[in-house]
């Protein structure tokens, strides 16, 4: 068996993030206080790194008291075990491996160092985003949230196109969620959290409607063509809303385009 920090201590090996209720759930029982010994920083390392040692690290050497002649042959007592080739091995139920023969002087090699070098902090890709779930089948980003004007201009284009863009549900999605924590990927990590909003509204979105984009949220999105590789859906990309309220060649090149995304939406509610 493994105590708590131990095996916080893996996770974190792992690269695996231990999450803690910040407020106690009505009715949950109390968590124990607890005073765990601290310990003295060390440099930070890669999680591959870090697991790497964990594995690698000897189980403790115990001794096995020597068997007397002619006597039946006991069980060694609990807890006495053998050096193995790492405790985090024999956790995870992993049989340990014969120490390999050791050459002689005249024919040991050093083996070249390996360097792990630490993991450099980065920045946060950051963004706000207002999303909406069409009748929960295609998913409405706009870069920003919509003045007076913008909202008339969005509800009559729904309007013309028979999409039902009027509704006022729009929802804010801000990343990062907190500040101050590691950074590692930062591309990978905002769409992951992007990814993980629309799961938790209970969205099932089959297609992507844009109207404008920040440089942030195209990194995001990195829409290509007809399909944006970064949320795996079939998107469609129009003009933001302030480019078209202010520009009435922009809204007059948009009408075929718009008009052909109605048909799809009929074609689509009814399939």
């Amino acid at each position: 068996m493994i105590n708590e920090p131990q095996r916080l201590q893996y996770l974190e090996a792992m690269g695996l993030t231990a999450w803690t209720a910040r407020y106690r759930l009505p009715g949950a029982a109390e968590t124990p206080a607890c005073d765990w010994p601290e310990e003295a920083s060390a440099p930070a390392q890669a999680p591959q790194a870090r697991l790497q040692a964990l594995l690698q690290e000897p189980v403790p050497r115990r001794e096995v008291p020597e068997a007397t002649p002619g006597a039946p042959n006991e069980p060694a007592p609990r807890g006495m075990t053998e050096p193995g080739p790492g405790r985090a091995k024999a956790l995870l139920g992993e049989a340990p491996q014969a120490p390999a023969a050791k050459p002689s002087e005249a024919q040991a090699q050093t083996p070249p160092a390996e360097s792990t070098s630490a993991v450099e902090p980065r920045q946060a890709l950051r963004f706000s985003v207002q999303l909406m779930a069409l009748e929960g089948r295609w998913l409405l980003l706009l870069p920003e949230a919509p003045d007076a004007a913008q909202q008339r201009l969005l509800n009559n284009l729904g309007r013309a196109a028979g999409l039902p863009l009027a509704a006022p549900a729009l929802q804010r999605f801000d990343w990062p969620l907190m500040e101050g924590l590691p950074v590692e990927a930062p591309l990978e990590e905002a769409r992951e959290g992007l990814k993980a909003f629309i799961a938790g509204r209970g969205w099932r979105p089959e297609r992507l409607l844009a109207f404008g984009l920040s440089p942030e949220l195209d990194q995001v999105l990195a829409i290509d063509g007809e399909q944006s590789e970064g949320l795996g859906l079939p998107a469609w990309q129009g003009p933001s809303l302030a480019e078209l309220a202010g520009d009435a060649e922009a809204k007059r090149a948009l009408w075929p385009r718009l008009f052909a995304l109605g048909r799809d939406w009929a074609d689509d509610g009814d399939a």
